[in-house]
């Protein structure tokens, strides 16, 4: 880029305090210097100016009620007030930046996403030319093209950093119909680097061509994978349970089995399974649930409730509830009114529940424990593994299972609990595969100890076996049994070791001389706390199992949901939708892709150029009109 760009114009000049503002009167200004009287041309009207050109004649006929009809005599009162405009101090301007007005523009529109063409819009434009006349905002197009530009350049360092991801990757696919009825996919990438650090990149926001079947959501993630060259470094696929991304997943793994070049496998989405399973259970109290969210937002609405609540929630002891309280949709917000309502009593009177409703709420809420504390898990752990994740979802078949067998659970939760045993059976069905076994055993806090009884197969643990020789022996790592000493002995002090402890090394290599063996010893050892960093175990522990750690690096990558769990189970996922669903066509892909990658930490580019919004925003502060690039 040049050293003049598109940023490199005016921004917001410095005003000076006008003279007058509007409503305020002249009198008492004495700081005005006094002006020479002077005829204006609002009373010329009422003279002729002689031939000289200096003489002017006075004109009486031209004053209302002198004129030769004679029908009235107007009077002072009733002549019209005439407003004379004090001409204004002339504004100084001093040379700033203009465009970085726009520019703060174009991070204010990602981050809210809103469309390009809310910069159209004229009181905005107008609220700007009200402080400073001078300033210019670009029009619709040029918003729109710019935001093309950066998504673009910011798109192409996204590819060139995947070139140089060594492991092997993950991807998920999230699937919406904006408001404009178009359906949308978005594609998520996941890896886990050679320091242990776990990424995720959104590679993109696709357009899915009609009528939006399996072929068409297959064709475009063939067009995304060989755009970002993945098709033969992909691991897994985490889809939303839908058939049609069933099926598009089963011919990309047919597609890729033909060719020979990875192993791949399919996986539904966990968390939209908890959240449609939950939904079963809620459905027998939906008419309680309606009322309570009722109560909620009444209370939201009034500050007398809010304040008699916060006492009760005192008296009890429970002073953590913010307000206003989480009346959404979201089973996080479900939950907590069903806790307000069971622990005080007080609210019933004002809710107008019946003896049948109150019991209803307190079965629901002690069946629904579980299940809050689960997806409470999910939401916060800071890699939800699919070994953790099966591990949750076969406590939460167990619940269930003790509701229908339960002689006290009444049978319309019974029935409730039917519905949900079905697909919990039907989840279990499509998980249990040799991949997803593998991907379980190999999370340190679940080997096969914690592994849910309908995946850990004795077959499987010889095809993890089998699959572990294969593609992770020595012979693939050729360079591992020779440094394997060499790095145990960098740790421990270099080359300057007794000969006892030589010959103590070369027993332990000895013992690890097969890629099996290394599977054996750490299947043998018992699982780490649940607490544990899975990650930083394997940071640890990766000298100790060097060959099955580059396994664990590709494995558990592999999500256990397509989407954030706090996106389906928490009040944040209802801006997420209203984001995806509000744009057009022609800004969802560039303002949720930039976006996304902004608040992964990655700066917003410009063609070759990184624009430095902390300087930008700096400078704003300050008044200040320079502005700073960074040249990559």
């Amino acid at each position: 880029m040049e050293s003049k760009s598109v940023m490199d114009v005016a921004l917001i000049p410095n005003i000076e305090p006008i003279d007058s503002a509007p409503g305020t009167s002249d009198k008492g200004n004495h700081m005005t210097k006094p002006r020479k009287k002077t005829m204006t041309s609002v009373y010329l009207k009422f003279f002729e100016t002689a031939p000289d050109g200096k003489n002017r004649r006075h004109l009486s006929n031209r004053h209302p009620g002198y004129d030769k009809s004679d029908d009235g005599v107007s009077t002072p009162n009733s002549q019209p007030i005439i407003v004379v405009k004090k001409p204004q101090t002339q504004v100084k301007t001093s040379h700033v930046e203009l465009d970085h007005l726009n520019w703060l523009l174009i991070k204010w529109l990602v981050l809210a996403s809103l469309p390009p063409s809310t910069f159209e819009e004229k009181w905005l434009s107008n609220s700007f030319k009200f402080l400073s006349p001078p300033v210019q905002i670009w029009p619709g197009e040029k918003f729109q093209a710019v935001l093309h530009e950066v998504f673009r350049s910011m798109r192409d360092d996204i590819r060139s950093t995947l070139e140089h991801v060594s492991s092997k990757v993950s991807i998920t696919l999230d699937f919406w119909t904006s408001y404009q009825q178009i359906f949308y996919m978005s594609v998520t990438c996941q890896w886990i680097d050679d320091t242990w650090s776990f990424h995720k990149v959104l590679l993109d926001i696709s357009r899915v061509s009609s009528p939006c079947g399996s072929g068409e959501i297959y064709h475009t993630l063939i067009k995304v994978l060989k755009f970002y060259n993945l098709e033969t470094r992909i691991l897994s696929c985490t889809h939303d349970n839908s058939t049609n991304a069933v099926h598009a997943c089963h011919t990309l793994k047919d597609d890729l089995d033909s060719q020979k070049s990875n192993p791949f496998c399919y996986v539904p989405c966990a968390a939209r399974t908890l959240n449609s399973i939950i939904d079963d259970g809620l459905r027998s109290t939906k008419s309680v649930i309606a009322k309570i969210r009722e109560f909620a937002l009444e209370m939201n609405s009034s500050s007398e409730m809010m304040e008699e609540f916060s006492q009760l929630t005192s008296t009890y002891q429970e002073g953590n509830w913010k307000f206003p309280l989480d009346v959404s949709a979201r089973w996080s917000g479900t939950y907590q009114m069903l806790d307000i309502v069971r622990k005080h009593e007080e609210t019933h009177s004002r809710l107008l529940l019946n003896s049948a409703e109150k019991n209803a709420i307190s079965i629901m809420h002690t069946y629904l424990e579980p299940f809050y504390k689960t997806t409470n898990d999910i939401c916060t752990n800071k890699l939800p593994t699919v070994g953790l994740v099966l591990f949750f979802m076969d406590h939460i078949s167990e619940t269930i299972t003790a509701c229908r067998e339960s002689r006290h659970s009444p049978d319309w939760l019974k029935n409730a609990a039917v519905d949900m045993a079905a697909k919990v059976r039907s989840y279990n069905d499509q998980v249990s595969n040799i991949f997803t076994y593998m991907t379980a055993i190999l999370d340190p806090r679940i080997k096969i100890e914690l592994i849910p009884e309908s995946l850990n197969l004795e077959n499987y643990l010889e095809e993890a076996r089998s699959h572990f020789v294969r593609n992770y022996s020595t012979t693939h790592f050729p360079s591992m049994a020779a440094s394997y000493g060499s790095t145990q002995e960098l740790e421990d002090g270099g080359s300057n070791v007794s000969f006892a402890e030589e010959i103590a090394r070369k027993r332990r290599r000895a013992s690890m001389g097969t890629a099996t063996d290394e599977l054996t010893q750490y299947l043998s050892e018992p699982p780490a706390p649940i607490p544990t960093d899975v990650l930083e175990w394997w940071k640890v522990n990766s000298t100790r199992y060097p060959r099955l750690s580059v396994m664990a690096r590709d494995f558990l990558a592999v999500q256990a949901t397509s989407v954030a769990p706090e996106d389906l189970f928490c009040s944040k996922g209802d801006e997420v939708e209203r984001q995806k669903q509000l744009l057009p066509v022609s800004s969802m892909q560039a303002i949720l892709c930039v976006r996304s990658w902004t608040e992964s930490g990655m700066k917003l580019k410009y063609k070759s150029t990184e624009i430095d919004y902390e300087r930008l925003m700096e400078l704003a502060e300050n008044g200040a009109g320079g502005f700073e690039k960074k040249q990559k």
